[in-house]
């Protein structure tokens, strides 16, 4: 009897280790969960008949592949940005181009390819003399990277809306060197994407410039009348 007791409390024994065991895998699964970088191209409105400014940011979050909290080797210094553009009709012409914390940065590879209907911007960065200074965990959407330059004919419908959509498949980051392990997209789950648009508004009529000169005499005379019942 004391051989089965003996018997019954090691196997209990060894089923409490298994269950421990098991409750610290999950627990380094869950602790293992990447938070993944964002991609992001702004919201925006933009008059017909005008060149509207849409920005793009690029977030760092740390605990994944790339970013200021990996050793070095491991930074974003190099991205592939691709927006498709619709409808293309409301597009006359569209740049894409580095600016914010890139602006100032010297690439060792740019290009900006397009097709219609889509446009791309690639940059690549030495990590030792032209660091991309990313702020770690900063907030949505991180810092600007770049920004799209799109042309709106003054023909584009009024309320409508130009989407500019990320490609999940050409959108990616890695590091200077573009090592396969570190490369940052949508497909592996290490890179979110927040695609953008613009809303349409009425075009603003220019003034003439006997318009113009019409208001500053008006407001001439407005400033002399204030200062003589001063």
């Amino acid at each position: 009897m004391k051989q089965y007791a003996n018997h019954s409390m090691t196997i209990r024994a060894v089923l409490l280790v298994s269950v421990l065991a098991a409750v610290l895998s999950t627990s380094a699964l869950f602790g293992a969960v990447i938070t993944p970088d964002t991609v992001t191209v702004a919201t925006v409105n933009g008059a017909a008949g005008s060149v509207v400014d849409v920005p793009v940011y690029i977030r760092d979050a740390s605990g994944s592949p790339l970013g200021l909290d990996q050793p070095p080797g491991s930074r974003i210094q190099s991205y592939s940005i691709k927006v498709t553009y619709a409808p293309t009709a409301s597009v006359s012409s569209i740049t894409f181009t580095r600016a914010g914390i890139t602006s100032s940065l010297t690439p060792t590879f740019e290009n900006s390819p397009t097709s219609p209907g889509t446009i791309s911007l690639l940059d690549t960065f030495q990590e030792s003399t032209n660091l991309i200074p990313f702020t770690l965990n900063g907030a949505l959407p991180g810092n600007q990277v770049a920004h799209l330059l799109v042309t709106i004919p003054s023909t584009a419908t009024v309320g409508s809306v130009i989407t500019l959509t990320l490609d999940p498949t050409l959108t990616q980051l890695t590091d200077e060197a573009g090592n396969p392990g570190t490369i940052e997209s949508s497909g592996n789950a290490r890179l979110t994407l927040v695609s953008g648009a613009i809303t349409v508004l009425p075009s603003v009529p220019a003034m003439s410039h006997f318009t113009i000169a019409l208001l500053a005499l008006a407001l001439a005379l407005i400033g002399a009348l204030v200062i003589r019942f001063h």
